[in-house]
């Protein structure tokens, strides 16, 4: 392709946490070329030289990440491509690799196979909201710097493996891996090889071919018609638990031996257990979806719970600031700054609940069991127009300040009542508000959807049916 002397993108591609299209409808090559190309001049306006780059298992990768590269050249910076991987592989070489200052990731995510995008990290800190939009004044612009930069190969899966298993020292469970036909499956492969060279227990592979059409199921483990395969070899091995990955291995789904999904923040409460024997008093955080048996739980284990705004960059945001060894979210991603780097990695997370497992002297299933449990509400996630989302919300904050209600604003609307809690938040990467909610009993929960009804109307809309991620 010619090299491009500015660039207009889509409305919609320049998301919050990174930037996302359909292929040959709102993404393509070019607008990898100004993606790589603004990136590039940024990372040499700090100083900076070099970038790895990687993608995941899309059709469409290959050729984005050509056209990444060239832009990142013609900026005069140098490439290292680190392959076919996981997101978290990608955060990792970024991490370790000399001399590169940046990271690309070309990856979907958990989105429909016709989609991709990029997520970007700038000097180890995530690159995101202000970030990105600067990427299009740049690119509308010509606003690029000019020059000649190299490009190379780097296969960092090896070492990457061999760093999930730094300082492991779990026992002996028998587990199942869905990769979902994901990236994370040539990962996977090699890890639980590792495990059972070491004797530590027995391992069975779901899907670890990638593949881009995802031919058995959807990569999103947060629902949980996608773990039907997970669960049926767990009962059928008799297995002790299972774990699933997304499309770009960056989020975690989890069931234990019976069955029982294991939600984002239910493995938070397990993670938080084994990581505050070795940091006392230690702030964890959780997005404002979480329930409130984690934060109850982080506090009677001693910790401090900190409640945060939705969305990974956010998250990862926080952590730097207040030092907190762990974090999570509802939607899978788990960040461990406790013996890593504090990126979302999910086979990092499921070699974490094997050793937190381990520590904790209990079986994933008996941690399972001994939660508090709740009754609430999936995510539920409803239409409405871009230009009215955070304008509800400003409403619904309004009127309840008016009638005195007890409300944590954070992250849009969570509102705690005697019955227990609900939410109503905009989401940042979509034309929807999201609602949650939870209580102590079937008639309460009612009572809290009365109320996210009651909001909504007075508004002028209703939940209706809700939608897909």
């Amino acid at each position: 392709m010619d090299a491009l002397t500015s660039h207009k993108f889509h409305s919609t591609s320049l998301r919050e946490y990174d930037i996302r299209g359909i292929i040959g409808e709102t993404l393509g090559e070019d607008d990898a070329y100004a993606i790589g190309r603004g990136f590039g001049t940024l990372i040499a306006r700090d100083g900076g030289t070099a970038v790895a780059t990687g993608y995941d298992g899309r059709t469409s990768s290959p050729m984005l990440e050509e056209a990444l590269i060239k832009g990142l050249n013609d900026a005069g910076v140098s490439a290292v491509s680190v392959g076919m991987g996981p997101t978290p592989m990608l955060y990792y070489a970024e991490c370790v690799v000399e001399p590169v200052q940046g990271g690309i990731q070309i990856t979907g995510s958990h989105n429909p196979a016709n989609y991709n995008g990029f997520k970007m990290v700038f000097q180890g800190r995530p690159f995101f909201g202000a970030d990105i939009q600067l990427l299009g004044t740049m690119a509308a612009s010509g606003d690029w710097d000019n020059g000649v930069g190299g490009s190379e190969s780097h296969d960092i899966m090896d070492q990457y493996v061999d760093r999930l298993l730094h300082n492991f020292t779990g026992g002996s469970f028998n587990v199942a891996w869905d990769c979902g036909n994901g990236a994370a499956g040539p990962v996977v492969e090699k890890l639980t090889a590792s495990l059972s060279d070491r004797g530590a227990g027995e391992h069975h592979l779901l899907f670890t071919d990638v593949d881009g059409s995802f031919p058995n199921h959807h990569p999103d483990p947060t629902e949980e018609k996608n773990l039907a395969d997970l669960k049926a070899i767990v009962a059928e091995k008799k297995l002790d638990f299972g774990v699933a990955f997304d499309g770009d291995g960056d989020r975690i789904g989890a069931i234990d031996g019976e069955g029982r999904v294991i939600w984002g923040d239910q493995l938070l409460q397990i993670y938080a257990e084994d990581v505050l024997k070795s940091v006392p008093g230690a702030t964890v955080i959780a997005d404002v979806k979480a329930s409130q048996a984690l934060y109850d739980r982080i506090s009677e284990l001693g910790g401090e719970p900190l409640m945060w705004k939705t969305g990974h960059s956010l998250i990862k945001s926080k952590m730097k600031e207040t030092g907190s060894p762990l974090a999570g979210e509802m939607s899978g991603h788990v960040f461990f700054k406790h013996d890593y780097y504090g990126f979302d990695d999910a086979p990092y997370a499921a070699i974490r609940l094997i050793q937190a497992a381990t520590n904790i002297g209990k079986s994933v299933t008996e941690l399972r069991s001994d939660m508090v449990e709740m009754i609430n509400t999936p995510e539920m996630r409803f239409q409405v127009d871009e230009s009215r989302k955070f304008a509800v919300i400003d409403e619904v904050l309004e009127r309840l300040a008016a009638g005195g209600a007890d409300v944590n604003n954070t992250d849009g609307a969570r509102v705690n009542t005697e019955d227990g809690w609900w939410l109503l938040r905009a989401s940042n990467t979509q034309d929807v508000l999201v609602a949650r909610a939870e209580a102590k009993s079937q008639e309460g929960l009612d009572r809290l959807m009365n109320q996210i009804d009651e909001q909504l109307a007075l508004s002028g809309l209703e939940r209706g049916e809700t939608v897909g991620h």
